[in-house]
């Protein structure tokens, strides 16, 4: 008797006039003063029972449900033909979020000045030597190298010479440094951090003794052993070069060298012109079709598929394809295609990728633009990512006959997709790549511009089962697998990833004196009064902490 009776009381108390909860509470009571425990009662029973009372009257007061155990699945829902909405709580109301962009994007702005502190280059004539530098990889690799590089010779006190580039990797793209980047740029732009020369000057090449000393350096060296094992050399030889320079130098660096880092990776390192004046056609073509667009990184070359170690269905032939170009990289070991795809490291299909979008709410009317190389299958890969959204364009199909001169050089290509991919109102990676962690970072540091990672460890399960669940679940599925992976401010930690991808020495916030949250509205609404730019540390809740 007991037990039902502490079992059924709160749901009765839910249910009873404010009149009859009054005579309710009477008969408890008298009913508890002339009760009497059974002898194999304890008193651990009396004292639940009277706890589970109070609580029941206490949620009855002020409102309180049960949680929803699947609440969090409406996080991204839809509300309307015209906007694509999900939802989040905001000081415990549900707010409307716009899933083009994040609502807090305004306040984030890229920072990258030199401090006070920060001494100015040492000239080429005071320098400790020459800097070479050989970098290594495909476009974006080399890039992240070229960062590193200036860094590296600001650590040393040394002259950079402009970097050269990998000719000899998988995409044989013999582009120099100035078919790609813009070198006078380049130069001046950094000329206050260090002294970069075109060449070794042919006065010191013809007194040195000894061809220029060659070295490779460990991955993620910090300063201290450029200053004790490069540094020495340098003093001797007065020319050094490091090969294969790419991920040569820690990921944790002073603020000042991380703002270096900035500076070179978001300003420094701009494309040439031409190269800039397609991307840029390609991105007002894509603008005057729809005013909003999403760029894809589809990463579904065969290169990619066959260095994963992931499988998609093609049977024998796709077997026999991948394992082809796997022996290009005989150091690569031997993977399990379902354990790479139950770990989330293999990039989604590209009707995976459709699927995912449409369930988050873009509709079919969505402009799409398609940042790949050659897509392993061709047409018959891309069919059902068309079908879902038949807006899909290629640099290919928008730039014609302009494109031609670009088209046996894979860098360059790649340059033309990293500009149309920087400029797009949402970009969707699809895989960890080189491309993807930069042009994330470059996002974060324009002021948090949306980009969607796909959660691909738990979408993988989904899309097995997708053939066995209806529509609706699989949508609150897929939006609340994807919480926390949707570009917002604070989605990662300072420090954790790679710093281009998330470079929060260089990420500040206009720090509001005033949060007004209005009654009838639930969005926060924010007055920009102290205008005070101070570093973002960190984002917990709907608090966001700052360094004092």
């Amino acid at each position: 008797m007991a037990e039902l009776w502490i079992c059924n009381l709160e749901r009765l108390c839910r249910h009873l006039s404010p009149r009859r909860l009054a005579a309710f509470i009477a008969t408890q009571t008298h009913f508890l003063q002339n009760w009497r425990l059974p002898r194999k009662a304890t008193l651990r029973t009396f004292l639940c029972g009277l706890l589970l009372f109070g609580l029941g009257l206490f949620s009855l007061f002020i409102g309180y449900d049960v949680p929803d155990t699947e609440w969090h699945t409406d996080w991204y829902s839809q509300r309307g033909m015209k906007r694509a909405l999900y939802t989040t709580l905001v000081r415990g109301r549900q707010a409307q979020i716009d899933i083009w962009k994040s609502e807090y994007s305004k306040f984030y702005y890229g920072c990258s000045e030199r401090s006070r502190d920060f001494a100015p280059a040492v000239r080429e004539r005071l320098s400790n030597g020459y800097l070479l530098i050989a970098t290594s990889g495909g476009l974006n690799q080399q890039r992240t190298g070229i960062t590193d590089a200036v860094v590296v010779a600001r650590i040393l006190n040394a002259t950079l010479v402009l970097p050269e580039l990998d000719h000899f990797s998988f995409w044989k793209d013999d582009s120099d440094f100035s078919n790609i980047f813009d070198v006078g740029w380049f130069i001046s732009s950094l000329s206050k951090d260090i002294t970069i020369v075109k060449r070794v000057p042919d006065k010191v090449m013809r007194s040195m003794e000894r061809p220029p000393y060659t070295m490779r350096v460990p991955r993620r060296s910090n300063p201290e052993y450029y200053l004790d094992q490069v540094l020495p050399i340098l003093l001797r030889r007065t020319v050094v070069q490091l090969t294969k320079f790419d991920y040569r130098l820690t990921n944790s660096l002073n603020e000042d060298l991380q703002k270096l880092r900035c500076r070179v990776n978001f300003h420094a390192l701009r494309f040439v012109k031409p190269i800039r004046e397609i991307g840029q056609k390609i991105v007002k073509k894509m603008q005057k079709m729809n005013p909003r667009f999403i760029a894809v990184h589809l990463r579904f070359e065969p290169d990619m598929l066959a260095f994963s170690g992931c499988y998609y269905g093609g049977g024998d032939k796709e077997r026999n394809d991948l394992a082809k170009i796997r022996k290009q990289w005989p150091n690569l070991p031997e993977m399990s295609p379902d354990g790479e795809r139950k770990r989330g490291k293999c990039p989604l299909a590209p009707n995976e990728v459709g699927l995912m979008l449409r369930a988050l709410g873009f509709g079919n009317d969505t402009n799409l633009y398609i940042a790949s190389g050659e897509i392993y299958g061709g047409e018959e890969t891309l069919r059902p990512l068309r079908q879902l959204f038949p807006n899909l364009y290629t640099k290919e199909m928008l730039a014609g006959q302009g494109l031609k001169p670009f088209l046996s050089f894979s860098s360059r290509l790649a340059a033309i997709d990293y500009i149309v991919c920087e400029e797009s109102d949402v970009f969707v990676t699809n895989n960890n790549g080189n491309m993807a962690k930069l042009l994330a970072g470059r996002r974060r540091y324009m002021g948090h511009k949306r980009t969607i990672r796909p959660n691909a460890k738990k979408l993988s399960s989904l899309f097995i089962a997708r053939n066995m669940i209806d529509w609706k679940t699989f949508s609150k599925k897929v939006k609340a697998y994807q919480r926390g992976f949707m570009g917002d401010p604070g989605e990662m930690k300072p420090g954790k990833g790679e710093f281009l991808e998330f470079p929060y020495s260089c990420v500040c916030k206009a720090a509001p004196s005033v949060y007004n949250y209005s009654s009838n509205q639930t969005n926060l609404t924010v007055e920009l009064n102290d205008l005070r730019p101070e570093r973002v540390v960190g984002i917990q809740g709907n608090v966001t902490h700052f360094q004092q």
